[in-house]
């Protein structure tokens, strides 16, 4: 009797051993089950690709400024050249937001001879800063903004630019055309190339105030 009752507490102690262990291991493993869908929540996620508009050669992104952006442009050379000489990279590089014509590189080589390198001279810096900022005008105004204000006013639109000069803009024969104060036109080649602080028009002449 007494053998059967230590037989019996043998085989209890070690089914409680074997439960124990069980119990270990499973503690052991579930760590391990637990971290697979954290290792799985880590993986990166792909950010969207930004929409752009490519100009001179290069993607110009909405998330950057209009000086970060016509830096890229290889049709742009010259305008970045004037900005730079002016001054007014700083400006253009603020907040805004402004709506920009800007003139391509063969626009200031259409420009009398020499006219361009006088521009960039330090001497003629005021000069030059009254030409540039007669391409700027206050506000983002996208192509759909100055056809309807110009639809209200019998089909033209008066602007006043930065330095305090008019431009008329105007559709014709399809085109999106700009007429500077001195009668010269501009063609808008590509039209909304929107930027963080505004939107730049790509335009085929110099506008030139009186």
């Amino acid at each position: 009797m007494k053998f059967r009752t230590l037989l019996l507490g043998a085989a209890a102690a070690t089914l409680a051993a074997a439960c124990t262990s069980t119990a270990k291991t499973e503690t052991a493993l579930a760590p391990a089950a637990t971290e697979a869908p954290a290792a799985e929540a880590a993986q990166p996620v792909a950010e969207p690709i930004e929409a752009s508009v490519t100009v001179g050669g290069a993607q110009m992104y909405p998330s950057k400024n209009i000086v970060e952006n016509a830096v890229n442009s290889a049709d742009h050379t010259t305008l970045v050249a004037a900005v730079v000489a002016a001054g007014l990279a700083e400006t253009l590089s603020s907040p805004g937001p402004f709506t920009v014509f800007a003139p391509v590189n063969d626009a200031f080589a259409a420009l009398p001879a020499g006219t361009a390198d006088t521009l960039l001279l330090p001497e003629s810096k005021d000069t030059l800063t009254k030409v540039l900022t007669a391409h700027v005008v206050a506000g983002d105004l996208k192509a759909a903004d100055l056809i309807a204000l110009a639809a209200t006013n019998g089909g033209t639109a008066t602007l006043t630019t930065v330095s305090g000069d008019t431009l008329t803009f105007a559709v014709e024969g399809g085109a999106a055309v700009v007429t500077d104060e001195s009668g010269g036109k501009a063609t808008v080649t590509i039209a909304d190339v929107d930027q963080s602080n505004g939107v730049i028009h790509v335009v085929d002449k110099v506008l030139l105030p009186n």
